[in-house]
């Protein structure tokens, strides 16, 4: 499975959610609701999830093995750093 798109929403908070992402696979599958979460400095991938009537959070939909995982963190990620680059340039132009 091949990721051949991948949108991303900035989040509005100042929390540390800092984005929103959906990505599409072959494009024929798509999985929306894809956080990118900042704690202790660094950046992950949250995959999407719902709460549970005891109160706890389970994925929604989530990768079999560490490295579909790490392919999907990965894309999401710098699709993320590219996003941020572009808009820190277009402040700089805008200044």
């Amino acid at each position: 499975m091949q990721i051949t798109d991948i949108r991303l929403r900035a989040a509005n908070n100042d929390g540390r959610m800092k984005a929103i992402a959906s990505i599409t696979f072959d494009d024929e599958f798509v999985v929306h609701d894809i956080r990118v979460i900042e704690m202790e400095g660094r950046l992950f991938v949250a995959m999407p999830s719902k709460r549970t009537p005891d109160g706890q959070f389970r994925d929604i939909a989530h990768p079999i093995s560490s490295a579909a995982r790490e392919k999907i963190q990965s894309a999401v990620l710098a699709e993320y750093e590219r996003s941020a680059n572009m808009a820190d340039r277009r402040e700089e132009e805008i200044a």
